[in-house]
């Protein structure tokens, strides 16, 4: 190993060690104090009902845990947006399980949690997974209400969702640990089978002061919409117990009667270890990523021993295509490529830059694997498409949108992972959020948007400077370091998970595994007939 190797690795690993910091602070919820309330009410928290009820030898992946991050500051916070959601394994089958945090404002609802349980069914109804529900929430966060409520991708979709779920044989389970006000009354009504705590779990549309408010009724909460309520007098639920244990035991039982689905298919034999150390991964890229790195290197540092062989190695080479086995699973792998490269015409070409050549070799790769079906894997680091006369009049545009007509249209599961820059056009090119990849990771080290800092800044500093008229060098330098600071705080991969644009943001370390369940997920979920539409060619 060489000093710069060590300069990098050292980089990476402050990157991840400040990622683990934040997580720290997530995990504790609402705080200790309303922890310790939970277990006054023999209730346990969010995290430890998913760590009894999941498989103790399966990973459990959790996705959105930076939701909300630094969000809402006035009104105390929403720490991974109010709920705790994943992957993860119950009597040997593979599900998606939704937990609120009661911990967290009694479990309201602030927009975020909305967009992140939202995101927590489309992966089950994408990868055709069973859905656990441990519900404990006060429902809509009222102070907040008018942006959570009523529009398409708010509170009701959730229903909806639950509708199109049982339409699509998905199985649904709702365990009601807590309160269940209001409109969130029907997500546990709306799935296959309700279970209820006793003393805790409730279910009504409106509490007793509401009631009384509106008819004059004087009722308390378990008579109203108790566990005994529901079991023995509506019908509404289907099991009632007298610990948050034992349910979660009778939701082991169920899942452990499921029968099995149809599966996609994908090929898969034993795995083998990477050519590379798997830790040599973090001495790949620069503090900062400023200088070019072969992306081949970071490639075997995630797949399958020598199991890389390139297309069209010699064509396009600011996208690196190929297919490689990630822990057995053959996938295609289309990455951006950072090191300075000549083109098929001995011209250089910069690194982490879409040409014409590149753009439309990997639309060509893309259209194999779904024919193939084969899984596609996106490394992203590009700036963007290249810009200039030459490329227009080479019809960048026409190879740029060839590449996104195919990558719009696959039907094979994408998983997409961040390691550096996901600039402008390049981000829906490489398979972005807009692009719908079946998940989507940043390492510590990534940056999105429209394009770098420095680019962007100095185009903004122009718009300010028309307002503001002539200014002192000094006041331009302090305006222009200001705009820097604000722009780059909001492409960094915390800002990006907080938006739930990244599912997660994941140790680099860890990457082949990530991606490996991501595919075992996707194969629950047989693939529709490829199409890719009216192109240019």
């Amino acid at each position: 190993m060489n000093i710069e190797f060590n300069k990098n690795e050292d980089s990476m690993r402050l990157a991840w060690s400040k990622v683990k910091q934040h997580l720290e602070r997530i995990y504790e919820g609402g705080g200790k104090k309303s922890a310790a309330k939970q277990k006054e009410r023999n209730k346990l928290t969010a995290r430890e009902r998913i760590a009894y009820l999941c498989d103790n030898d399966k990973p459990f992946v959790e996705i959105g845990a930076f939701a909300g991050f630094d969000m809402y500051p006035d009104d105390g916070g929403c720490p991974a947006g109010g709920t705790v959601s994943g992957i993860g394994y119950v009597s040997g089958s593979q599900c998606v399980i939704v937990a609120n945090d009661q911990t967290v404002k009694a479990g309201a609802w602030f927009p975020i949690t909305g967009k992140k349980n939202l995101r927590m069914q489309e992966i089950a109804m994408e990868n055709n997974l069973p859905v656990i529900y441990l519900v404990d929430s006060a429902g809509v966060y009222l102070p907040m209400q008018d942006e959570i409520f009523p529009d398409k991708e708010h509170f009701g979709r959730i229903f909806r969702n639950n509708a199109k779920m049982s339409a699509m044989g998905i199985t649904q389970i709702a365990a009601v640990m807590g309160a269940c006000v209001a409109g969130g009354a029907y997500l546990p009504i709306m799935s296959d089978e309700t279970l209820m705590v006793e003393g805790n779990g409730s279910i009504y549309l409106a509490g007793p002061y509401l009631v009384k408010a509106a008819i004059g009724e004087d009722i308390d909460s378990e008579t109203l919409g108790g566990a005994d309520t529901h079991n023995s007098i509506s019908g509404i639920a289907d099991y009632k117990f007298k610990t948050e244990e034992a349910c979660l035991d009778q939701v082991k039982k169920i899942m452990n009667k499921l029968g099995p689905h149809k599966k996609a298919g994908f090929n898969r034999i034993a795995p083998t270890s990477p050519l590379k150390n798997n830790d040599e991964v973090y001495g790949i890229m620069s503090a900062g990523n400023s200088k070019p790195y072969d992306m081949v290197d970071l490639i075997n540092c995630i797949i399958d021993k020598n199991s890389f062989d390139q297309f069209k190695e010699d064509y396009g080479k600011t996208i690196l295509c190929g297919y490689a086995r990630i822990d057995g699973w053959a996938v295609g792998i289309v990455a951006n490529q950072r090191l300075i490269v000549k083109n098929k015409k001995g011209e250089m070409q910069l690194g982490g830059v879409i040409y014409n050549d590149s753009a439309d070799k990997a639309a060509r790769f893309i259209m194999n694997c779904n024919q193939k079906k084969i899984p596609l894997v996106f490394l992203q680091d590009v700036t963007g498409f290249m810009v200039g006369s030459r490329s227009e009049h080479s019809g960048i545009i026409k190879d740029g949108a060839k590449l996104v007509n195919a990558v719009a249209n696959s039907v094979v599961p994408k998983i997409t992972i961040i390691v550096g820059n996901s600039y402008g056009a390049g981000n829906y090119a490489m398979c972005g959020k807009a692009y719908d990849p079946r998940f989507i990771y940043a390492w510590p080290t990534a940056k999105i948007a429209v394009m770098g800092g420095e680019q962007a800044a100095k185009t903004l500093l122009q718009l300010e400077k028309s307002k503001a008229g002539n200014l002192s060098e000094a006041d331009e330098k302090k305006m222009l370091d200001k705009i820097t600071d604000k722009y780059n705080s909001h492409t960094t991969a915390i800002y990006a998970a907080s938006n739930l644009w990244v599912d997660a943001i994941i140790d680099p370390l860890e990457t082949r595994a990530w991606v490996s369940e991501g595919i075992l997920a996707a194969n629950n979920a047989p693939i529709e007939k490829f199409n890719l539409g009216v192109i240019q060619t």
